[in-house]
């Protein structure tokens, strides 16, 4: 008897040795890809500590829906440029759906204390605190937190995730303002390439090609974020994105989403563009080219994209 409780109490000090030794290398492992990814992003705006912009008074998320302001910024330098892209990514918790809403950088709109202007403008005068301010008095959606990309970073952060490359299916040649040739046709394209991609909107559908370029990455790229490449190469991707990213986004929240997206992997992701169809005009104001658009429409349909779906928490209930 004695003896079995000596073999019994030297196996428990084994496993237990065994999980720590697993623990620590997992560590080491996840901290060494994590500077190597750091390694990679020299360049990132972002790479101090702390955050860059002032106090973001995003309100506490409720229901287990939380509404994150994505900002694509191309500073060149400045201290603010102005969006290049703007969307709310909506993630719910208990369905683990994941809803995108791009709102286009032309519309014109009342930014509080500013005046009427384009929505991009709001970045660079007051940053994302302004943005979210400006979302909230013209289409009444409150937003929790914040992220803010330098597209420098994008293509990096895409290679990793997506070593393989995204195809696409390109419907002619583009090339003004991208610093680059893409040819007609399907085909797969990786960092750059696809940076050109989604920021080319020197075609006959203007602005309106890139976001539907951007909104078909998006999802994409979320297809291949929750392969088990991109688990083992997590810690990578975060030393990666870290330096071009400013956010206040916490690490648990992090996590919670992340959790969640991989649970709900099969789910595609839900995009609405703001101004719907039949909604705006095309005006040339005092500040230039912009979209003139129908706010109760406009405000109703992000309303109801956004809206909570009693289906989907009755069916994760009853997962």
């Amino acid at each position: 008897m004695k003896k079995n409780r000596k073999t019994k109490g030297k196996w428990i000090r084994n496993l237990f040795l065994v999980v720590t030794l697993l623990i620590i290398t997992a560590a080491a492992y996840s901290m060494y890809q994590y500077n190597k990814g750091l390694s990679m992003a020299s360049d990132g705006v972002y790479k101090d500590d702390g955050t860059t912009f002032e106090s973001f008074e995003g309100s506490e998320p409720e229901f287990g829906e939380i509404n994150i302001l994505l900002i694509g910024s191309d500073t060149r330098g400045e201290e603010n440029g102005q969006s290049d892209t703007l969307m709310i990514a909506h993630y719910n918790q208990e369905s683990h759906r994941l809803k995108i809403a791009s709102i286009m950088r032309d519309t014109y709109v009342d930014i509080p204390d500013h005046g009427k202007h384009r929505i991009n403008a709001a970045f660079a005068i007051g940053g994302p605190e302004l943005v979210r301010k400006t979302i909230k008095q013209n289409f009444d959606v409150d937003i929790n937190y914040y992220a803010v990309v330098d597209f420098n970073g994008f293509s990096k952060i895409v290679d990793i995730v997506a070593p393989n490359g995204i195809e696409v299916d390109i419907p002619y040649e583009m090339s003004y303002g991208i610093e680059m040739t893409l040819h007609p046709g399907k085909q797969v394209l990786h960092g750059n390439e696809l940076l050109g991609y989604v920021r080319f909107r020197h075609d006959r559908l203007s602005d309106f090609g890139r976001v539907e370029r951007q909104q078909e990455v998006m999802s994409k790229i979320k297809e291949q974020a929750v392969t088990i490449h991109s688990l083992v190469n997590l810690p990578k991707i975060l030393g990666v994105a870290d330096p071009y990213i400013d956010t206040n986004v916490d690490t648990r929240t992090i996590l919670a989403i992340g959790k969640g997206v991989i649970a709900g992997k099969s789910k595609q992701v839900e995009t609405i563009r703001i101004p719907i169809n039949d909604s705006y005009k095309n005006e040339r104001l005092n500040v230039g080219q912009v979209l003139s658009i129908d706010f109760d429409k406009n405000k109703q349909a992000l309303a109801d994209f956004l809206a909570h779906d009693e289906n989907e928490s009755n069916l994760a209930l009853e997962k």
